[in-house]
């Protein structure tokens, strides 16, 4: 569950139930009794365990991969989940909802941040981390076709940043045993490593993967649908557009050519209404032109993918 307050990009967090204090992701079982579909079941269970709105929903993927809840020996069934990713709008006045908390994904990922610059984490601890790996076995090729160093240096090198990349470089890291979730799984190339340097906060079992699929999915999808809109309210400044696109994007957008984008795109229109609550100048209002669905496929905001 994804929204934004502000400036920062939130999602909807709930504790560990081993009271680790593990972050998590709001989760729960189907129940085709009760639901016919497992949108519906979704729905019903968000409201009934978090109370929190939810507005967009998509099917983001289905996880089962080895770091879910199987240990050795563990003779229980394997878990399979469905995740979804849901988009919603909060007030800087909104409750705390009923069973969990609002967190920053920056928190979790906080090399995905290129708002004000290149995140420091990267040249301090992960380009470090990575240069190890890398001397480990030079010529591996760890994913089809690229080497590790083609891989490092296409994610994290100095060619820029593809926002939509969030996945391949988390799980480029945890292939690297970088991350905590890969020395909990049990990956050599964790245990290898003396001391684990903290990057970003851990999750439970693989939703810091799950995030970042839903992050990668979302950076993508505002280019050609508009789904920015889900997260604003009815009535907007450009300038508040501006932030929330940035937020969701990790990246600064050039203030006359975003508002440039957004003109050519005609995807708002004015409300004819002034905004006072800028601090100086009063700003018009802008609500979002549904009739833009009816006229072109791809209705998105097309921002470019490198800085």
């Amino acid at each position: 569950m994804v929204a934004v307050r502000g400036d920062e990009p939130l999602i909807l967090t709930t504790g560990a139930d081993d009271q680790s204090g593990v972050a998590a992701l709001p989760s729960g079982p189907f129940d085709p009794v009760r639901h016919r579909t497992f949108e519906i079941g979704l729905r019903a269970w968000v409201a009934e365990q978090t109370g929190a709105p939810l507005g967009y929903v998509e099917q983001l993927y289905t996880f089962g991969d080895r770091g879910r809840h199987a240990r050795a020996g563990d003779r229980d069934p394997h878990v399979v989940s469905i995740g979804y990713l849901a988009l919603t709008r909060i007030g800087d006045d909104s409750r705390r909802p009923a069973n969990g908390a609002w967190r920053s994904w920056h928190d979790f990922f906080p090399w995905e941040d290129w708002r004000k610059a290149r995140p420091e984490i990267i040249e301090t601890t992960i380009l470090p981390g990575l240069r190890d790996w890398v001397a480990e076995a030079p010529n591996a090729v760890s994913a089809p076709t690229l080497s590790r160093r083609h891989r490092v240096d296409l994610l994290f090198g100095a060619r820029g940043f593809n926002e939509e990349n969030v996945l391949e470089r988390y799980e480029l890291l945890y292939e690297a045993g970088m991350v905590e979730e890969a020395l909990r799984d049990g990956r050599e190339a964790a245990a290898r490593r003396r001391r684990l340097e903290p990057l970003g906060l851990p999750m439970r079992h693989d939703h810091r993967r799950i995030l970042a699929t839903a992050m990668g999915r979302l950076r993508a999808k505002m280019k050609y649908r508009p789904v920015i809109f889900e997260l604003m309210p009815e009535a907007f400044t450009l300038t508040e557009l501006q932030r929330t696109v940035e937020a969701i994007a990790g990246r600064h957008l050039h203030k006359q050519n975003f508002r440039r984008l957004v003109e050519t795109s005609a995807i708002v229109e004015p409300t004819g209404e002034m905004s006072l609550k800028t601090g100086g100048r009063p700003a018009a209002l802008f609500h979002f032109r549904r009739n833009v669905l009816q006229e072109r496929p791809s209705p998105g905001l097309r921002v470019g993918i490198r800085s």
